[in-house]
């Protein structure tokens, strides 16, 4: 029940059915009795694995064991939110459905991290590029990390699913989106404190300014650049393919 909830939880797009048939399940594996535990574990897999393969369009198999599926289990409910770090690892944040989430299963990919916002003059043209790239090289080490923040303009101030709902709907995002947070300020996320303590905002100082401010991170957790939120995507995509090819 726990694999199937952390899958469920890592793909923010799933729909609200697919949740559900997930949930089920979940449950109905948990409540078939059966003769003996080893015949247990071989009914609920079997399936669980035909259950999800007909929802998400693939099968689980043998995969149920690799460092792909083992990458999208969150931590547990307990996890405390780590204040300081020395690594970006260090770090636990919760995703766009409240389960924690340790930074430490991204070591080996290059990380794009976005404070994103749905009413911004500059949402169309970055989520449009930001899928654009995830399809691109989702599957080369490299993830997008996109973080709500109602800060500038009050410009994202729906509830955590009304944020999906409009990222996967209008955007296709596929990309992890994460829990809305402050970016500056006396309530500013950890993590996002410990990126601006690596990688300062210059002349104008280390405060994000604005929404789609952005943070590249290379395969060694090493926050390697920072660019203004006017900077689209598009332009950042050489700098991905160094990073991803070094």
């Amino acid at each position: 029940m726990a694999a199937l909830a952390a899958l469920s939880a890592s793909l923010p797009c799933l729909s609200l059915h697919s949740r559900s048939l997930l949930s089920t399940a979940a449950r109905t594996s948990l409540a078939t009795p059966a003769a003996s535990p080893s015949s247990s574990f071989a009914s609920s897999s079997v399936f669980g694995k035909r259950l999800i393969g007909s929802v998400l369009g693939f099968t689980l198999g043998a995969a149920s064991s690799s460092s792909s599926v083992r990458a999208m289990e969150s931590v547990s409910a307990s996890a405390a939110q780590v204040k300081s770090g020395n690594s970006i690892y260090d770090f636990v944040v919760k995703d766009i459905n409240g389960n924690d989430v340790e930074m430490s299963q991204y070591k080996g990919k290059v990380l794009l991290i976005v404070n994103v916002a749905s009413a911004c003059g500059l949402t169309t043209t970055n989520y449009t590029e930001l899928a654009e790239i995830y399809t691109k090289y989702k599957g080369q080490d490299f993830e997008i990390l996109a973080f709500p923040c109602n800060q500038f303009g009050g410009q994202e101030p729906g509830s955590n699913e009304q944020i999906k709902q409009f990222a996967c709907t209008r955007f296709k995002a596929e990309y992890p989106i994460f829990d809305k947070i402050d970016v500056n300020g006396s309530k500013e996320a950890p993590l996002y404190k410990f990126l601006k303590t690596q990688k300062g905002g210059g002349m104008l100082g280390d405060s994000i300014k604005w929404n789609f401010g952005k943070f590249l991170v290379d395969k060694n957790g090493n926050v390697v650049d920072r660019y203004a939120p006017t900077t689209p995507p598009s332009k950042i995509e050489k700098d991905i393919k160094k990073y991803l090819s070094s």
